[in-house]
């Protein structure tokens, strides 16, 4: 029986492929862990435990490529574990990204990232402060710190799609509550939302809603930080 499965579910990680970043469901789960669960029912978790044996292979022989698509079949087996959207996220950005050949090819994965963390990861877990942590460090880290050769590209990059956004107030696109961005800028004193390093505070801040201590206490420091490259990015441009 646990054969049959095991072939079952082989066919359907052929299938899933990549789906979270190039499709999304009004459900309030993706079409894709639906369908893994109406077939695999009750050895959802077998299935899964074999994903995260195969996952770790591919991350020691640096497979990314097709960790990638291994990540994706995990958010469909289990989309309510943080763990594994936080997994599939950070190897796009920080895996996959860096092996493009141009500076607009890295910044696709990047983005791809960030939308699997904001449009799915979060929606799905919308009181895990783990996904909102991993998203203000996305835009702390990657963006606004010079790790990455390509932060400039992605710079720019952010601020074209949020002052196209702005110029339609379809903040929604981007899944930000102006309430909430007004919030945050009356309490920490930022209101350039084409700099990154405002969204890193805008996730961080709605994060802590649903921190313990220790999540807190990181999402203060990315809070802290941010503004520091906040201001010092500003008064270069001064």
């Amino acid at each position: 029986m646990k054969r049959i499965v095991l072939i079952v579910f082989l066919f359907l990680l052929g299938g899933l492929g990549q789906y979270v970043l190039w499709a999304t469901s009004p459900l309030e789960v993706p079409l894709g862990a639906e369908s893994v669960t109406a077939v695999l029912g009750g050895f959802r978790s077998l299935a899964a435990e074999t994903v995260w044996f195969r996952a770790g292979r591919l991350q020691r022989e640096g497979h990314y490529v097709e960790l990638a698509q291994l990540a994706s079949t995990l958010t469909a087996l289990e989309p309510h574990e943080p763990e594994v959207w936080s997994y599939a996220a950070w190897n796009l950005a920080y895996n996959i990204s860096v092996m493009m050949p141009t500076y607009e090819d890295r910044w696709r994965w990047v983005l791809a990232s960030m939308k699997l963390l904001r449009d799915e990861g979060i929606r799905l877990n919308p009181k895990s402060p783990a996904l909102y942590r991993e998203l203000a460090w996305l835009f702390e880290l990657k963006m606004g710190t010079k790790i990455d050769p390509a932060s400039g590209i992605y710079r720019t990059k952010w601020h074209e799609i949020v002052t196209e956004v702005a110029s339609r107030e379809a903040w929604d696109e981007l899944r930000m509550d102006p309430a909430l961005m007004q919030e945050v800028e009356q309490t920490y004193r930022m209101d350039d939302w084409a700099d990154p390093m405002t969204s890193a505070v805008y996730w961080a801040h709605l994060g802590l809603k649903y921190a313990g201590k220790e999540d807190a206490a990181f999402l203060r420091e990315i809070i802290k930080q941010s503004k520091i490259i906040h201001m010092k990015n500003r008064n270069m441009v001064k």
